[in-house]
């Protein structure tokens, strides 16, 4: 690695860090920061113009950011708006897409119908990225969810649309081509994706150290992507159906000390590519711009279109999510009651539980126009429209012109959506409305309910040692605080048996958290949260253990 790169690294490194702590103490998102001094480098005089592959972020750091968000995506949430969810990953994205083609192939002369399709759908993704943006602020968790949910599924529907229209331009256009093109591309991804996410947890669990458990799992994401693209397909949906089975299987399959690992090294991950997606955006602007002026090619037409470009972009997505999310507000409700009323009783009783969680869940959080509002402003764009933009051929005409517009839309577009995203939270109150921190009350019941088991287990006398012999008398009396701390000796009891009692009721605790989680009447962050002080509980008595033998 020459010198200057690993100068290069190191710096961004301090400056991601730099802006994280700038946008706690300034309340200014920190995208948006690092967006500004990538700009404002770039334009200093001699400083060289910075070009990044295409494939370093397609390839390189799409696919792990991707996996790391989705293996913390509220899978009980999305499975609840998967509708609308995918409304927006896929209509929208198509709609979009051939709207912005009819505006490019009027303003851009010589273009031709199927490239301009193709750069409409190039700007009509919105970025997993940029939403990171939102999750901030401390909107509602569902407004959070239904824009996770878009953002890592729209990129397969933008990709093969951005494919087919490539194809098209060159070959001609098929209908049926196209629709088998992004058939194939979604279901291959959801196949090999969910393959890898299985066999990785199964490969995961055999190696019982938590540092080799933790290399292993960063090379998830290729594992996913490489495949499934050599088959045609979409990589970045593979990365993501891989994210999201690991998540869901983590809790099965890995042990404590792998997943406080895993948490921890995906959100490292997660900050740095973050930052740096972010970064590289600023420091391109000069390179971009060069380009475009040696091609003859003009900034005020660029400048132009790309306005009206995004103008088209958020009219489109209005247009489409208002009566869209209201629909689906509609039907969701008025189903999950009737299958409840037809099939409750046929059912069996875990399924109408779930069923009855699903209203609750809908009924306590609704989505109102102020929250739509907010779900059609939030869509910004980002890292993979200007990466997308590059991969287009060099043969295209006008291609710095179309790269130039892409540019101008997604950093247009995080900084005017992404600076007055806080100003509308709080015009609709949805800030005070959400939720910044973990649901107290929610955890509190959820620890009353596992400590309610713990006293059953105790009650019951069904503990027992590792011999299978049973723990001494002086154990039962155990007060319901000494359930979520670690132990002293005391009655009589040896210092290894009082904590062997211990790991013997986390994993009744944990048995039963894992039935509240299966019975859909508590929220993902709740459940994760109070799964993430089981396990250190648990790896606090295990080092107390180790350290009395």
């Amino acid at each position: 690695m020459p010198v200057e790169v690993l100068v290069f690294v190191i710096v961004a490194v301090f400056v991601i860090v730099f802006a994280s702590s700038l946008s706690q103490r300034t309340g200014i998102a920190g995208p948006l920061i690092l967006v500004a001094v990538g700009v404002g480098v770039s334009l200093i005089p001699g400083v060289a113009a910075v070009s990044v592959p295409p494939e370093l972020i397609l390839v390189g750091v799409l696919p792990p950011l991707l996996f790391s968000a989705a293996v913390s995506a509220p899978a009980i949430e999305f499975r609840r708006d998967l509708a609308a969810i995918g409304g927006l990953s896929v209509l929208l994205v198509i709609v979009s897409a051939v709207v912005l083609g009819l505006f490019f192939f009027w303003a851009i002369p010589g273009l031709g119908f199927p490239l301009a399709v193709a750069l409409g759908a190039i700007l009509s993704p919105t970025d997993a990225v940029a939403t990171s943006i939102v999750r901030r602020l401390g909107v509602p968790r569902r407004v959070v969810t239904v824009l996770e949910g878009e953002s890592l599924l729209n990129d397969a529907t933008a990709l093969v649309l951005l494919r087919t229209a490539i194809v098209a331009a060159a070959s001609g256009f098929s209908f049926l081509t196209t629709l088998g093109s992004f058939a194939w591309a979604v279901l291959s991804a959801v196949a090999v994706g969910a393959g890898a996410g299985w066999l990785a947890l199964r490969l995961r669990a055999w190696t019982t150290s938590a540092t080799a458990n933790t290399a292993l799992g960063l090379t998830i994401p290729y594992i996913a992507y490489l495949p499934t693209e050599a088959l045609g397909g979409s990589g970045l949906v593979a990365a993501v159906v891989a994210g999201v089975v690991c998540g869901q299987g983590a809790v099965r399959w890995l042990t404590p000390e792998q997943r406080i690992s895993d948490k921890l090294t995906w959100r490292t991950i997660a900050f740095l590519l973050e930052g740096a997606v972010f970064l590289l955006m600023g420091l391109e602007l000069w390179g971009i711009v060069e380009s475009n002026l040696e091609a003859e090619e003009g900034l005020l037409a660029g400048i132009a279109i790309a306005a009206v470009a995004l103008v088209i972009l958020i009219a489109v997505r209005a247009a489409y999510v208002f009566p869209m999310m209201q629909v689906h507000t509609a039907r969701v409700a008025r189903s999950v009651r009737h299958r409840l009323s037809v099939d409750g009783a046929e059912s069996g009783r875990r399924t109408a539980g779930r069923m009855r969680a699903d209203i609750e869940y809908f009924d306590a959080s609704p989505l109102t126009w102020k929250h739509n509002a907010m779900i059609v402003w939030a869509g910004m764009r980002g890292a993979v429209t200007l990466a997308a933009a590059q991969t287009l051929p060099a043969e295209v005409p006008s291609r710095d012109l179309l790269v130039f517009i892409a540019f101008l839309v997604a950093a247009g577009s995080l900084l005017l959506q992404g600076m007055t995203l806080p100003v509308l939270a709080r015009l609709l109150g949805l800030r005070a409305a959400g939720a910044s921190g973990p649901p107290r009350d929610e955890i509190r019941s959820i620890d009353e309910q596992l400590r309610d088991a713990a006293q059953a287990a105790i009650d019951g006398d069904t503990l027992q040692r590792r011999g299978r012999t049973p723990f001494s008398d002086a154990l039962s009396s155990l007060p319901r605080a000494g359930f979520v701390a670690p132990l002293d000796p005391r009655g009589g009891a040896d210092a290894p048996e009082a904590l062997e009692f211990q790991l013997a009721l986390i994993a009744v605790m944990r048995e039963r958290l894992h039935e509240l989680g299966r019975s859909g009447h508590h929220s993902t962050t709740a459940l994760r949260y109070v799964l993430d002080e089981l396990d250190a509980f648990e790896i606090s008595v295990k080092l107390h253990l180790e350290s009395e033998r």
